[in-house]
């Protein structure tokens, strides 16, 4: 876990903007330090569309919170999305030396578990377990020390498109920026808005951004099912732009100041003022007019969402409902309307968890960027339990180097070693043979 003192920054790379945030790790928590946000138009549902405009973006949100912080800001964590993002549950067995699972046989299994067929243009960014099999006992959240002969591993990977990823890494590169970790937003948002009851009992966390609605599910602790809908806040702009006749800009302008998910809950005799394209004067129109081009993309979404649930086969065990976060979320009526839809018992989720100038980061909207914060303070520690591929890969490989490692993982990590390899492994084994 990160000590006190220090300098955590995550970034959130959206649609519709880049929201920074930066916290100072204290004795009982992170605080809030600096938050900087610039609105994005580089991206497309989530993906990287226009690389000048996103580093524009990024470079601005990172001055603001900088800035508003007091510290030059080198590294962060970023969050990944976009359709290009799939989710899939692996298992991985091997052998246990001795009959006493130790650290070295996790990760073994752990990078077994990595062993699927992908096509070449994706890659794993995620290894998340959901618990392991000792011999016959499944079940197991931690399985050092215990004793037998065989070791099992049930974790759900998340892949995503290699050239997204590059992409998204350049852009952060561009900005004099190293990135520590790419993260799954949805997963970051649950660091920020999710309780560790609510993940038991079993939950869906529902992050509707300006490109894509993000949907992620929890059962027993752990995620089971990630998928990406092709939705967002900007198909709602859209079709106000559309309908109404008036500049994006604008629409979206009426969506936040006006907007609302259910045409119920509005009086027809209340109107609002638009503005129209091309110089023609403004209009007076009837907020229900407005609220009548909403409401049909929310119920989309919101079906979409359903479907998703039910073709993940976990609908029946998320007994504590559906969590909203993402901008799209602020509209009035949204949790009704999805109660309404979704038959779940449904909260809308601020970040959680901070303090220091925690009011600035309050909304739903700034629940992935939060998360991503609170993801670096507590990543050391949470290693065992939420590993990227990258370390299970080095793990793997500093456990093959001191010779500990067997059949095809030694083979292919034997290629691979070297002096300094062995000297990072040594560390590695010792860091874990610690936190186990």
């Amino acid at each position: 876990m990160a000590k006190p003192g220090d300098i955590i920054v995550g970034l959130d790379i959206g649609t519709t903007k880049v929201l920074a945030v930066v916290g100072e790790v204290g004795a009982e928590g992170v605080d809030i330090t600096g938050v900087g946000e610039a609105k994005c138009s580089g991206l497309r549902k989530g993906v990287v569309v226009n690389i000048e405009s996103t580093v524009a973006s990024i470079l601005e949100a990172i001055e603001r919170a900088g800035s508003m912080a007091g510290v030059e800001i080198a590294t962060v964590y970023a969050g990944i999305a976009g359709s290009h993002v799939q989710g899939i549950n692996s298992n991985g067995l091997v052998t246990v030396g001795n009959h006493e699972v130790t650290a070295d046989d996790v990760l073994r299994v752990l990078d077994q578990t990595r062993h699927i067929k992908l096509p070449l243009d994706r890659q794993v960014i995620h290894v998340l377990p959901q618990d392991y099999v000792v011999d016959h006992q499944d079940g197991v959240r931690e399985p050092v020390g215990m004793s037998g002969m065989r070791l099992e591993a049930r974790v759900h990977l998340v892949t995503a498109a290699t050239t997204a990823i590059t992409n998204l890494t350049k852009c952060a590169q561009r900005c004099g920026l190293e990135i520590a970790e790419l993260v799954l937003q949805p997963l970051a948002s649950a660091e920020a808005v999710l309780t560790e009851d609510e993940r038991e009992i079993g939950v869906a966390l529902v992050d509707i951004g300006g490109g894509t609605a993000d949907v992620v599910l929890y059962v027993d602790g752990s995620l089971v099912h990630t998928s990406v809908i092709g939705l967002g806040g900007q198909n709602l702009t859209s079709d106000i732009a559309t309908v109404l006749r008036m500049p994006l800009s604008e629409a979206e302008r009426a969506k936040v100041r006006h907007g609302c998910a259910m045409m119920s809950m509005v009086d027809h005799n209340e109107t609002i003022e638009i503005p129209s394209v091309g110089g023609r004067a403004g209009r007076s129109i009837s907020r229900h007019e407005l609220v009548r081009i909403i409401e049909p993309r929310m119920e989309e979404i919101f079906e979409l969402v359903k479907q998703t649930i039910a073709q993940s086969g976990y609908g029946e065990l998320l007994g504590a409902g559906v969590v909203l976060c993402g901008g799209a979320t602020l509209l009035d009526g949204c949790e009704a309307l999805a109660e309404e839809i979704l038959d779940l018992p449904v909260r809308r989720g601020g970040p959680m968890g901070v303090g220091g100038m925690s009011e600035m980061v309050k909304s739903p909207a700034h629940a992935t960027a939060v998360g991503l914060l609170k993801y670096g303070v507590n990543r050391p520690s949470a290693v065992p339990q939420t590993l990227t591929s990258a370390q299970v890969a080095h793990a793997a490989a500093a456990a093959a180097a001191m010779g500990q490692s067997r059949g095809a993982t030694v083979a292919r990590d034997e290629e691979e070693g070297s002096t300094s390899d062995r000297g990072v492994g040594g560390k590695l084994w010792s860091w874990f043979r610690e936190v186990f």
